[in-house]
């Protein structure tokens, strides 16, 4: 019997998911909705075996649709990172001690309010993409700043609907800042507790809004997490700045 011709299907996440996951399995049906459509768009394929049993075959036009989400994410990815490098770097230049995708505890509610007092208030594990503190010996004045890197719209609004994800820096930091890769967003669609830096194609970070900053001192348990991390590698043209006290605040130093 020849095949049934392909039907033009709008791909989201989860068809992509569940291509992945039928190429790494035995391809066992489902029979759902996704299955349907992956079928149909002829990126599966049905087969029985000698018993009659149904399995899935990833055909090859899902392969090259694998192969495409695979170098675009890696895409992703790659920009992601260089953009954390670029901020690790202004932060090392505004005279800062620098950790990159650093695991720290932090009590937060759920409704991203705030936690003191509140009985559902919870511990979680907050990354920032950058987290700092300044080169300082004086407790007071080391005023840690966390900032969160978004290179994709779709990236920065999934963050915007998770207010915990938020708190738990805000419980973390003086100051948060959400670094955009410029165009995905307009600074006022970040919520006012976040400043937000645009980050230019091969130019400056800009300060699209400041970071509102509250005094805070850091808890014993955040020092102690501190110390076991390996801050990242000075780089050698930040050096003549550390030490440098003009350099403040979480924009460009």
């Amino acid at each position: 019997m020849p095949a049934a011709p392909a039907v033009a299907v709008t791909l989201g996440a989860a068809h992509r998911r569940r291509l992945r996951e039928v190429w790494r399995s035995a391809g066992w049906p489902c029979r759902d909705g996704l299955e349907a459509e992956l079928l149909a768009a002829g990126l599966l394929a049905a087969e029985r075996d000698a018993a009659g049993r149904e399995t899935l075959r990833v055909t090859e036009a899902g392969v090259a649709e694998i192969a495409r989400t695979l170098q675009r994410n890696r895409g992703t990815r790659d920009a992601h990172e260089a953009l954390v490098g670029r901020v690790a770097r202004e932060m090392q230049r505004a005279g800062r001690v620098v950790w990159r995708g650093l695991g720290l505890r932090a009590r937060v509610a759920p409704d991203g309010g705030d936690p003191d007092g509140r009985d559902d208030a919870q511990w979680v594990v907050a990354m920032p993409d950058v987290y700092s503190i300044r080169h300082t010996t004086v407790e007071d004045y080391v005023e840690p700043i966390a900032h969160e890197v978004k290179v994709t719209r779709a990236d920065l609004l999934a963050d915007l609907k998770r207010p915990a994800k938020g708190a738990a820096y805000r419980w973390l930091s003086s100051e948060c800042w959400y670094v955009l890769r410029a165009g995905i967003a307009r600074p006022e669609e970040v919520p006012e507790p976040y400043g937000v830096l645009l980050a230019h194609p091969g130019g400056a970070l800009e300060v699209a809004r400041p970071a509102p900053r509250r005094g805070l001192r850091l808890p014993f348990a955040v020092w102690m997490a501190l110390a076991r991390a390996a801050p990242e590698p000075a780089d050698d043209d930040a050096q003549g700045w550390l030490g440098d006290g003009d350099g403040e605040g979480g924009g460009p130093g």
